[in-house]
Formats: structure tokens, C-alpha cells, sequence
């Protein structure tokens, strides 16, 4: 089953982010697609402040993967957006901490990945205008 909203500022992306937030426990796999620029930093901004966390949140697209400490688990936050996934990835070690009970992966770029894995929560940016977007929550469990 595939949830829609729609969000008409980043404010609202941020909120839409932050209400997903509880809903995603340690161990969950979130890809994000989208066009540049579409969202998707903005929602993981958002999903961060449900989770309390007080930090900046950046972008890891020249980092390739952002981790922010909270009580009780990490999260990853990684761009593929620059790599190949099939060369790149897995060759960094990602596979050995992906569903990893300690931590909640965010992965910008996450069609890259898609079907390498078993299960996720599939979160697609849709513009609907300038500051307007569709947002399309799907899960593969």
C-alpha cells in the first residue's frame, strides 16, 4: 500500500518527516528518490527532529554518509548519488551494517540499491511547484 501527502513549504516536509519518525525503529532500511533538489534532505531533516536530534543536518553528498549519534541508536545517512552502487558500496562494508539493530539507514538515491534489498520503506519525491511536493510512502517488507 502506497501513503500520499502533499507538502506546500519546507516546513511542511519537515513536519511530514518528523511524524514518520515514529514509525521507524532500529534496523529499518528508509531509500529516498527524487529529483535534486526535490526534498529529500529536507524530509531527512525533519525525520531527525522526531528523533530529538538537536544537530545540523547536511547533506552527504560529498561525504558519501553522514552518522548522527542518538540515545540508543545511529543513524546513517548516505548519498549514492556519486557512486556505483555495484562497484562502490559494498566494497565500503555497508552490506555488514545495513539492518544492523543499532542503527536506522537513510539512503538518498536508494533506486541504486533497491534491489539488492529485502526490505524497506521506499520514500518518493514528486514536485508539484515551486515549494510544492508529492510525497509517496511505500513499504517492502
Amino acid at each position: 500500500m502506497v501513503k500520499t501527502i502533499e507538502t506546500h513549504s519546507a516546513e511542511g516536509t519537515i513536519l511530514a518527516g518528523s511524524k514518520l519518525s515514529r514509525r521507524l525503529r532500529p534496523g529499518d532500511v528508509v531509500l529516498f528518490e527524487g529529483a535534486l533538489g526535490g526534498g529529500k534532505t529536507t524530509f531527512i531533516r525533519g525525520l531527525l527532529k522526531g528523533f530529538g536530534y538537536k544537530g545540523k543536518v547536511l547533506s552527504p553528498t560529498f561525504t558519501l554518509m553522514r552518522e548522527y549519534k542518538l540515545k540508543g541508536f545511529d543513524i546513517h545517512h548516505l548519498d549514492l548519488y556519486r557512486l556505483d552502487v555495484k562497484k562502490d558500496l559494498f566494497e565500503l562494508g555497508i552490506d555488514d551494517l545495513i539492518y544492523s539493530d543499532h542503527a536506522i539507514f537513510l539512503i538518498e538515491w536508494g533506486e541504486k540499491i533497491e534491489a539488492l534489498l529485502n526490505r524497506y520503506i521506499k520514500i518518493t519525491f514528486s514536485y508539484l511547484g515551486e515549494n510544492s511536493r508529492r510525497i509517496a510512502v511505500k513499504e517492502k517488507r
